[in-house]
């Protein structure tokens, strides 16, 4: 039930501590956070799929954008066009630096006119102010201010309408309301990163536990389950969603520039508007618009059969790590190497074994043939594979 004290713990700390039997803490922007639960993160992943699952995602960076010049601010930063969304919605984006270099992703709530919340995965405090100057803005930073909840799975609604004081049935896609739950006022959005159906609870830090507490009742008889970061892994994967530092690298801490992507090489084109005000890298990704990326970011399905006769031929059964990894893994096409893997999994629901991957133009059309490296007792061997189109999972109830 004890962390380094080097690592901080988040708003729900004092409940998922207990429930973590194998003590699998990860860090995570600074915090502690649950790698699984129980021994193994299957029931937790068939929760995220099946009932639902209410996953700890506090570290997330989060800012509050507020003032005159707040939509202006936003603009010149990300790629979307923040001036077109509605108060209560959500914009999911990326932002880049002045060569079309992606440095974040995250989302963009508009709670009101001229008042935002921004969310990310790394540190963006210093970048925000550097671009707002002489602008009228206020940038406060909430992560320790706010917890954070995701509540995802088909029933996640469900367990959510039985405690909420207002219904989320009319909550669209990429929407945030305001509520309340056990007392406790919050927004609620309808976001996460599963691909499933499901909703993000941005919470007071002061009210953490009375909302954890209420939805865990609540759900008891709906098979909820706290789920960590390996089913969530899974899940991601499924969903075809990439994630900093496994999939691709912030511009700001690149070694090297071949390190860095764009948005167009993430496959991340809907997310970027250049018909808008100039921004961050506009210039940059007007002229790759022109010429076309020169990588994307794909989905690999992987034959099975191809793979199971290489482990076949030396006596073993295949072998699949227990949990999605994080790695990179040479791709091949005719004897050439053409792009790489950079996380893959088993998907328990799909049965196949899915990896995603950046591909050099122009061998990253859906169905295309590729080979991907496999190491069978300690030789450098090949498996067939096919290029797909993300996500590999996508079911209708995420935006019904």
């Amino acid at each position: 039930m004890r962390v380094p004290h080097s690592l901080k713990t988040t708003p729900f700390h004092a409940r998922t501590a207990r429930l973590v039997q194998g003590q699998t803490w990860r860090r995570w922007s600074g915090y502690a956070a649950a790698s699984c639960y129980e021994f193994t993160h299957d029931r937790e992943y068939t929760a995220i799929r099946s009932t639902a699952a209410l996953i700890d995602v506090s570290p997330l960076y989060k800012y509050r954008i507020t003032g005159a010049d707040a939509t202006r601010l936003l603009d010149r930063v990300v790629t979307r066009n923040v001036g077109k969304a509605e108060p209560g919605q959500v914009l999911y984006t990326s932002w880049c630096d002045a060569r079309g270099k992606v440095i974040d992703d995250g989302t963009i709530s508009r709670l009101g006119e001229q008042s935002y919340r921004l969310t990310s995965a790394e540190p963006g405090l210093r970048w925000l102010h550097r671009n707002a100057f002489g602008m009228q803005v206020a940038i406060e930073e909430v992560s320790e201010a706010l917890g954070a909840l995701a509540l995802q799975g088909p029933l996640s609604r469900t367990v959510l309408n039985a405690v909420a004081r207002d219904p989320v049935d009319a909550l669209g896609y990429f929407r945030v309301m305001d509520n309340c739950i056990a007392g406790v006022d919050l927004q609620v959005s309808r976001t996460g990163y599963t691909g499933d159906l499901g909703y993000e609870l941005w919470i007071p830090a002061d009210g953490a536990l009375a909302v954890w507490d209420a939805l865990m009742a609540a759900g008891r008889e709906h098979g909820l389950m706290p789920a960590g970061i390996w089913a969530l892994d899974v899940a991601r994967i499924e969903a075809g969603l990439v994630m900093l530092d496994v999939d691709y690298h912030s511009a700001l801490r690149a070694v090297i520039e071949a390190q860095k992507s764009t948005p167009f090489e993430l496959s991340l084109d809907w997310s970027v508007a250049l018909d808008k005000a100039p921004y961050n890298g506009r210039r940059a990704l007007l002229a790759e618009k022109a010429r076309g990326p020169a990588w994307r970011f794909v989905g690999i399905e992987v034959d099975w059969d191809s793979f199971e006769a290489l482990y076949a031929a030396v006596g073993l059964a295949p072998a699949i790590p227990a949990v999605a990894w994080r790695a990179s893994v040479p791709i091949y096409r005719e004897d050439r190497q053409v792009g790489y893997a950079s996380s893959g999994c088993w998907s328990p629901l799909l049965k196949k074994y899915l990896m995603l991957a950046h591909l050099a133009a122009p061998h990253f059309a859906a169905d295309t043939p590729v080979e991907i490296e496999v190491t069978v007792e300690h030789r450098r061997l090949r498996a067939h594979a096919r290029v797909r189109k993300l996500p590999f999972f996508d079911p209708p109830r995420k935006k019904a």
